[in-house]
């Protein structure tokens, strides 16, 4: 059976956030006399980072809430007992200058384009609707997608299989019938695979380049490939030559 539509991840698949964050970061930490603490921005950022995949791997779990694991991230990169109030201040005032940063990947609006008319779009990220409709808004894509759909409303996350299959529910079409496009090889490739969508995994240059594809997902660099590979889903026939 054909596939009808498209799920998207958001975040380093649609929008540059690693890009977006190193600058972000590297802004407000300036403008909070935070560099001296660090032997250089790039290790104040990289600190940054590795504290955030730690919270959200918490909240991932289940261990925090939204809300938690963004404070969370704040007190452990600073070594600070910090109030609610304070954390929140401090991750506010990052988020200024984190949003100067945004942008979409060059491919995306073209992708989109493209698929505009034959597939039916939406959106499901291991964030909050509140993050991700101001974000989708800002960038201005957010009525490209008919469902946007968020692991802390949905209460499951990403590689879970019913995350993938609350976006199906949400479109009211089976799995075999739905591609899910996301940057990460296993939260969104194999997870994706394995709960029977068509996966597609975006390594972008620089990414993953060791990294092979999870069993059952195709890989590609750039969202140009895409088109090609939602015309001839070939999970049923012949291998697909994208890997």
């Amino acid at each position: 059976m054909s596939i009808r539509a498209v799920v998207w991840d958001v975040d380093d698949t649609l929008f540059d956030y690693r890009g977006a964050d190193r600058i972000g970061m590297g802004l407000h930490l300036a403008a909070e006399g935070l560099l001296a603490a660090h032997d250089s921005v790039e290790q104040a950022i990289d600190r940054w980072r590795e504290v955030t995949d730690a919270q959200w791997a918490r909240f991932s779990a289940g261990e925090v809430d939204f809300q938690g694991q963004r404070r969370d991230r704040v007190r452990v990169f600073l070594g600070e007992e910090l109030t609610d109030a304070e954390a929140d201040a401090w991750f506010q005032r990052y988020i200024a200058h984190y949003e100067t940063a945004w942008s979409l990947f060059p491919d995306v609006l073209p992708a989109l384009d493209a698929l505009a008319a034959s597939h039916r779009h939406a959106v499901l990220s291991n964030s909050s609707i509140h993050v991700q409709d101001h974000k989708l808004r800002v960038l201005g894509v957010h009525d490209r997608f008919e469902v946007i759909l968020c692991a802390a409303e949905l209460g499951v996350s990403k590689p879970e299989a019913g995350a993938f299959l609350a976006a199906c529910d949400a479109l009211e079409l089976d799995p075999h019938q739905v591609a899910y496009v996301g940057d990460h090889p296993e939260i969104d490739g194999r997870g994706a695979a394995d709960a029977g969508l068509l996966s597609v995994w975006i390594a972008r240059e620089g990414m993953y380049a060791t990294v092979e594809a999870p069993d059952g997902t195709h890989r590609i660099a750039s969202l140009a490939e895409l088109p090609t590979i939602l015309g001839a889903d070939t999970r049923f026939g012949a291998p697909s030559t994208f890997g």
